[in-house]
């Protein structure tokens, strides 16, 4: 490890809000991957006439165990437990409920209050919250990630051509994505997500066509300075090709001003899609959404604890994530210069 990479490692230990905060959010998705273990109407494990079957994770049919339906089994229905308690046993998830499964057997009206089977309650279709907010928080995450990278990408992209050519390339990539960036963004996604049947790859292409510009031109001012370098001049010089300058030795400077943004990008794809959902342009309404959860809090006014699961839940992501945003600049601030004799 070098010296950079330890000063570095010291200033994002310094800011311990940030240190922290990037713990307990990897710690939180972490868990989130492994929602199926956490919440599920089906078991992680069970023994049936000897065998082992994992249906978290593989398919078995009714007539497989011993049933007489082709379709899968419903490890919730009386004569699939009372078969499998008869001849083998069933390791359930702490919380036996998944983001969509009905609990049938309460009473109407829904929703209902927390109590010891439903830890944060059921929603007006009487599926578990708490399951709900797991597989939620996971989708929220990934999308976000997913769609980070891409816009990311793709701005680095542009910035890098408009920057390190610089002239008519400059000037033509400038206006348009001034013409782009002065396109009513909402009313536009809004308008493509009522004209095909939402999913998830079609929502993550309509929003990766506004999202890039936001890193455009940051990379694009790093490259304008960079390529007048010495070393970047002498690179020229010795016939190096252009596209292994800008990969090579351009861009790992312009890369610190881009890994200071991430955080931030990553919060405002979460903040999309939430604000999509809810008004109901995102993903399907089958999906595990947040911006989903958000509405059925809307439109269960009577019903206090939904909305304050979800409100908590997006102002402790978006904290934490805007924590881990500070952090990460302070850490890639080279005015920063904190002794590492302690790391």
């Amino acid at each position: 490890m070098n010296s950079l990479t330890r000063r570095r490692l010291a200033n994002l230990k310094a800011n311990k809000r940030g240190y922290y905060s990037l713990w307990i959010f990897a710690s939180l998705f972490t868990l989130s991957l492994f929602a199926e273990f956490i919440a599920n109407d089906k078991p992680i494990l069970f023994s049936l006439h000897g065998e082992l079957y994992m249906p978290v994770l593989f398919t078995y049919t009714e007539a497989e165990l011993g049933g007489k339906f082709e379709t899968e089994a419903e490890y919730t229905d009386p004569f699939v437990v009372e078969m499998i308690e008869s001849d083998g046993w069933a390791i359930w998830p702490p919380l036996p409920f998944a983001y969509d499964t009905i609990d049938w057997d309460l009473e109407p009206p829904y929703p209902h209050p927390p109590d010891s089977e439903h830890w944060l309650g059921t929603d007006g279709l009487s599926t578990d919250v708490f399951a709900k907010l797991i597989y939620g928080f996971r989708l929220s995450v990934i999308f976000g990630l997913t769609l980070t990278i891409i816009s990311s990408t793709i701005g680095v992209l542009v910035g890098a051509l408009q920057g390190y050519f610089g002239g008519l390339v400059d000037l033509i990539g400038q206006r348009i994505v001034e013409i782009w960036a002065g396109l009513p963004v909402l009313f536009i996604l809004i308008i493509l997500a009522s004209l095909v049947e939402p999913n998830v790859y079609w929502l993550l292409g309509i929003l990766s066509l506004f999202s890039w510009m936001a890193l455009v031109g940051v990379v694009r001012a790093e490259f304008l300075r960079a390529r007048n370098f010495e070393f970047v001049r002498a690179a020229k010089g010795m016939g190096v090709a252009n596209i292994t300058i800008m990969y090579r030795h351009i861009l790992p400077n312009a890369m610190v001003a881009t890994l200071t943004f991430l955080p931030f990008l990553l919060n405002a794809s979460i903040t999309t899609l939430t604000a999509l959902d809810f008004l109901g342009f995102g993903l399907p309404l089958e999906s595990p959404s947040l911006g989903r959860m958000l509405s059925q809090a809307k439109s269960n006014l009577q019903a206090p604890w939904l909305g304050i699961t979800v409100f908590a839940t997006l102002a402790i992501m978006l904290t934490l994530l805007i924590f881990i945003g500070e952090a990460v600049r302070d850490a890639l601030d080279p005015r920063r210069n904190l002794s590492i004799s302690n790391v």
